[in-house]
């Protein structure tokens, strides 16, 4: 499944984003724009196009809220009458039942009707946690994602991915419902502690192999100035990753098929995150840890040489990101990821399937034989 995504506007060479950037999902009358830019979170120029409404709902968390909405707020009282907040608690362990009623609750509370617009301010489980509360409530209210996190905003707020985690399955209840517009404001990622920088890395990174080997040389050459938080060179980043992410949920907005590559190391990441506890790790460090463990499956399977896995390898590590797989059984380690894998919304019939990538910036959804997996994880695991 070759995707080679186009270039574009692309190049090599980092180029500030004056005053923003934009990139468009084309999904028909489901279509909207992600603006990318700095120091614009509180213009309330960005949301002068959005739909009128009595009153509209910002969702953050602990973190998030102190440093951030105020602005949004501001902005957003220069449009609405009515302004009301719901502050979450933060982290991949709350991204439940529980926690999602505090946004329902919030939404009665305040007798918020169909036309309440949603404002997800935060991370990306802030972002799935909110867009599925507005694909719920009265059977669907708009929303608007404002990612704070690099994760966020070069995957999980672009595409309308919703959801929340089961204790045996991460993101397994949910739905596929799309924002009127995301707004990424690269100043929020100046904030963003040194390991949540690394795990949204985790994310560009796998769009180099998947799409674009253009873009993974350009990962490369820029990764110390990434790790720096240089301002054009994370502003190319999210750019170039959204253009990727765009075009693929262009052509596949319900993941049936194409869309299934943007999940590259998410198998055996969702085992990670879900056979350690939530939370253990953080999402994009269990994705970092899972393109390693997917790369070495691909080797298996006659794909890529080893020479592509250690390059893959070693720009994770770079990233800061951990490249040794946790042991979750001491017993049987291989059959309890495998048990975990099997409870992914890829897997058919039982079989699991992964998403593996040859030499050439392309990737495939198949499966494998369970003995040569377990060969992978015993060989990726300590």
């Amino acid at each position: 499944m070759n995707v080679l995504a186009p270039q574009s506007s692309f190049s090599n060479t980092p180029v500030a984003l004056s005053p923003s950037a934009i990139v468009s999902i084309d999904l028909q009358i489901r279509s909207y724009i992600i603006d990318i830019g700095a120091a614009f979170l509180g213009d309330p120029q960005l949301y002068s196009n959005l739909p009128h409404a009595s009153s509209v709902v910002i969702v953050s968390n602990t973190t998030v809220a102190p440093l951030y909405a105020q602005p949004l707020q501001s902005a957003l009282q220069a449009r609405y009458a009515k302004v009301h907040s719901v502050v979450l608690p933060d982290g991949e362990e709350f991204k439940t039942w529980q926690t999602l009623n505090l946004i329902f609750d919030a939404l009665l509370q305040h007798g918020c009707d169909r036309k309440t617009i949603l404002f997800a301010l935060g991370g990306g489980v802030v972002g799935d946690m909110t867009g599925f509360a507005a694909a719920s409530y009265m059977r669907g209210v708009p929303f608007v994602q404002v990612p704070t996190t690099l994760l966020a905003q070069v995957d999980s707020s672009v595409g309308g991915k919703t959801g929340i985690n089961h204790p045996l399955g991460k993101n397994m209840i949910g739905a596929f419902y799309q924002p009127l517009k995301v707004v990424c404001d690269l100043d929020t990622l100046k904030t963003l502690p040194m390991r949540e920088l690394s795990a949204g890395l985790a994310e560009v990174i796998k769009y180099g192999p998947i799409a674009d080997l253009v873009f993974l040389d350009w990962i490369e050459a820029n990764m110390d100035a990434l790790m720096a938080r240089d301002g054009p060179t994370l502003a190319h980043a999210v750019k170039r990753s959204c253009e990727i992410k765009a075009w693929v949920v262009g052509q596949d907005e319900r993941e049936s098929g194409l869309r299934a590559i943007l999940n590259f190391g998410h198998t055996f990441g969702h085992a990670i995150e879900a056979g350690l506890g939530y939370g253990m790790w953080l999402h994009g460090e269990a994705v970092g840890c899972g393109m390693v463990m997917a790369a070495h499956l691909s080797q298996r399977l006659g794909l890529i040489d080893a020479a592509y896995v250690a390059r893959l390898t070693q720009l994770i590590q770079r990233a800061g990101l951990p490249v040794v797989g946790p042991v979750l059984d001491e017993a049987d380690n291989a059959g309890r990821y495998l048990d975990l894998m099997r409870v992914d919304k890829k897997a058919e019939g039982g079989e699991i399937k992964f998403v593996v990538v040859d030499g050439a910036g392309s990737a495939a959804l198949r499966g494998a034989p369970d003995a040569l997996v377990r060969e992978v994880i015993d060989g990726c695991c300590v």
